[in-house]
């Protein structure tokens, strides 16, 4: 018998004729409890059967109620019973295709309507012989010998003449939406904007009739794509109608209200109930270029970690150092970081987010790569220019603050993914729509222009256009030092971090009159995740030579300092302080109270980053100041056990610097000895020639 694609592992067989009925029982009131895929309000029909075997099945399941009648007595107690022996093997292959149509029902429900729509022919065809399968053991079955009433006996025989009409024709309708559909994709593929009406009759034939379910239907569109779900002919369609259904969501019910934002109290605390689009993606999922959650963490030449596409396009525009560092790179190599992959797969599968990262093998890579040329189908760009577009026009006709938070509300998710949408984003002129927004009243308002613009910058085309346009420094400044909220503040750090990413722009935000002042002050008096983004934003204003003078000037190796004892705060603060102390400000940092000892503390008990970056400021400061730093870090206790233990146990950056240390150190004590030694021996001749004088 045929078996679908879906179909699930056996299912224990039963001990008993009883226990046999049991599991027929429950499974056929499972499968018959399952809906046709797409909602009852729309009429589409992939096939009958997926509306009629669930109602054949429920049928079928008051035999098997009528059969457990006879295994208990009138006193409710269980009686031995046992089948006629072909019924028995009968009633086994029944459970099994049961089980594989519950199977195929669950896989439906589980898929969008446009999966299930485009691939219409194989289901349906899975579905007709699973019925095919089912209608042969029914006719198999000696129901005469079945102790069932006469009437049960008759129900079964007009029960298998349905399922014997079964077909795997797909009903024209579905055919006819498909049609209407791939229509749809070939006009917005030619740049023509889509009639509403269009949209409208095409939207009520899936079932979609408000925001949500248009949501819903995308996220599922986008999530079956991710899983390779659907057959390679049909992703190019798959991708272009995701693109256009967020355009009609936006086009047929508007900006959807954003959700009361409470991921943010007066204290800075994040709450567990941040809204779904803003999950918080642990620190070490994301890549320190893009922000973004890594799909395929590479590790290059100094050991940190970035994704591949982002780390890709930072050495094909000509750098040779590693971003987060400012280290130079050794070589070009990229290293697959497949643990880090592997927990960030486990993250999304637990937060119930597609994850298209997974590893494949050879012959899987060329229908992956098929996948990703698909991914940029004419339609889609297309489709997703003129959301860029609409929701832009929406913003400058915005009547009122409130119109205008949902709209940039949804032009800060838009902008969030991809950057062929921040690209039309900013093509359609969001950026000087979103300053004046920086300096609004309203929290909510200012939160989502601060953050749309952080999605804008992250590509590089549009941090040019951000630091050309008048007033946005300016901004980017008023939300550091009065956001309204501390969460405000963290993207505008961040927004420094992503700008200054740029060689020219880094001195072009340091000579600013206020960017290290409220930076510093966030870094001093935030809460930890403030710290954590002003520190970041800091350190790559550090990697200028020219913005060290003013960064010390205005405190920032006190502040640093002060952050190497919080551990959510410690990473970003060692590497500012051997940003500084290697670019001229290592005489700053010997001479601040305490620095030797806090950074030795790092070393001893910090993350892998942290004490390789404490070590790199330890080599700096010993060798760009006096040499009383050297005889500080002797006099440490342990020092040279923390020192050997860094060399062979630190990453590889972090065993250079430990073993630079160790020559420091041992060439003070050999030139203290010398000096030592010299000393004595003068002593020695002068008590001689005393003596002799006397």
């Amino acid at each position: 018998m045929a078996t679908s694609s879906s179909s699930p592992p056996p299912p224990p067989d039963p001990s008993t004729d009883a226990d046999l009925l049991r599991h027929l029982l429950f499974v056929s009131r499972d499968v018959s409890s399952h809906q046709q895929p797409s909602p009852s309000s729309s009429p589409l029909r992939v096939n009958p059967n997926f509306s009629s075997v669930p109602r054949n099945v429920k049928q079928l399941s008051l035999l098997f109620e009528e059969l457990l009648l006879a295994v208990r007595d009138d006193d409710d107690r269980c009686v031995d019973f046992a089948l006629p022996r072909l019924a028995s093997l009968c009633f086994r292959e029944i459970l099994l295709v049961l089980h594989r149509l519950k199977a195929h029902f669950d896989h439906c429900s589980a898929r969008s309507r446009a999966f299930v729509l485009f691939r219409a022919e194989p289901l349906a065809a899975e579905i007709h012989e699973q019925v095919v399968d089912l209608a042969t053991f029914l006719d198999i079955l000696p129901v005469a010998e079945l102790r069932i009433p006469e009437d049960v006996r008759d129900h079964v025989r007009l029960l298998l003449r349905q399922l014997r009409r079964s077909s795997p024709a797909v009903d024209p309708a579905a055919l006819s939406l498909r049609r209407d559909i791939l229509e749809l994709i070939a006009l917005v593929e030619s740049g023509t904007v889509p009639d509403h009406a269009a949209l409208q009759g095409i939207f009520r034939r899936l079932g979609i009739d408000d925001s949500w379910n248009c949501r819903h239907e995308i996220d599922s569109l986008e999530r079956d794509i991710a899983d390779g779900a659907a057959a390679d002919r049909w992703v190019p369609a798959m991708v272009a109608l995701a693109s256009i259904l967020r355009y009609a969501r936006y086009v047929l019910f508007g900006a959807s209200t954003p959700r009361l934002d409470t991921s943010a109290g007066a204290d800075g605390k994040k709450s567990p109930f941040s809204e779904a689009e803003d999950l918080a993606v642990p620190a070490d999922f994301r890549c320190p270029i893009s922000l973004d959650l890594m799909r395929d963490p590479m590790v290059v030449a100094t050991g940190q970690t970035y994704d591949r596409d982002s780390i890709v396009r930072w050495i094909g525009s000509g750098h040779a150092t590693c971003p987060k560092s400012g280290q130079a790179l050794a070589h070009l190599e990229l290293v697959p970081n497949r643990a880090l992959k592997n927990l960030i797969c486990c993250w999304c599968r637990d937060n119930n987010l597609p994850f298209d990262g997974a590893d494949v093998t050879s012959n899987e890579q060329a229908d992956a790569d098929n996948a990703t040329t698909a991914a940029a189908n004419k339609a889609a760009l297309e489709a997703a220019r003129m959301t860029a577009s609409f929701l832009v026009e929406e913003l400058a006709a915005a009547p009122c603050t409130d119109a205008a938070h949902r709209v940039v509300h949804e032009l800060r998710l838009l902008a969030k993914h991809g950057s062929d949408n921040r690209a039309f984003v900013a093509e359609a002129g969001a950026i000087p729509l979103l300053l004046p927004l920086l300096r609004s009243d309203d929290a909510g308002l200012q939160v989502s222009a601060v953050t749309a613009l952080l999605n804008l910058s992250i590509l590089e085309a549009n941090k040019r256009l951000i630091m050309h346009a008048d007033g946005a420094v300016d901004g980017i400044v008023h939300v550091l030092a009065e956001g309204a909220k501390w969460r405000a503040k963290e993207n505008a750090a961040a927004t420094v971090l992503s700008l200054s990413s740029i060689h020219s722009y880094r001195r072009r935000l340091a000579r600013h009159p206020r960017v290290v002042e409220v930076l510093l002050q966030m870094a001093r008096h935030g809460p930890a995740s403030s710290k954590k983004d002003a520190m970041a934003a800091i350190h790559s204003l550090a990697g200028d030579r020219e913005n060290t003078g003013r960064l010390v000037e205005g405190g920032v190796v006190g502040a640093a300092l002060e952050a190497v004892g919080e551990p959510e705060v410690a990473e970003e603060a060692a590497a500012v302080l051997a940003a500084v102390a290697r670019r001229g400000g290592a005489e700053a940092v010997a001479k601040a109270e305490g620095a030797v000892a806090r950074l030795v503390g790092l070393l001893r008990r910090g993350s892998d980053w942290a004490r390789e970056s404490a070590a790199a400021a330890l080599v700096a400061v010993c060798r760009r100041s006096e040499s009383g730093v050297v005889a500080e870090l002797a006099a440490m206790p342990g020092i040279e056990w923390v020192i050997w233990e860094l060399m062979g146990a630190g990453t590889e950056r972090a065993r250079r610097k430990a073993a630079s240390l160790s020559r420091i150190c041992r060439r003070w004590a050999a030139a203290v000895e010398a000096e030592r030694t010299a000393r004595f021996s003068a002593m020695s001749v002068t008590t001689s020639s005393t003596t002799v004088a006397s």
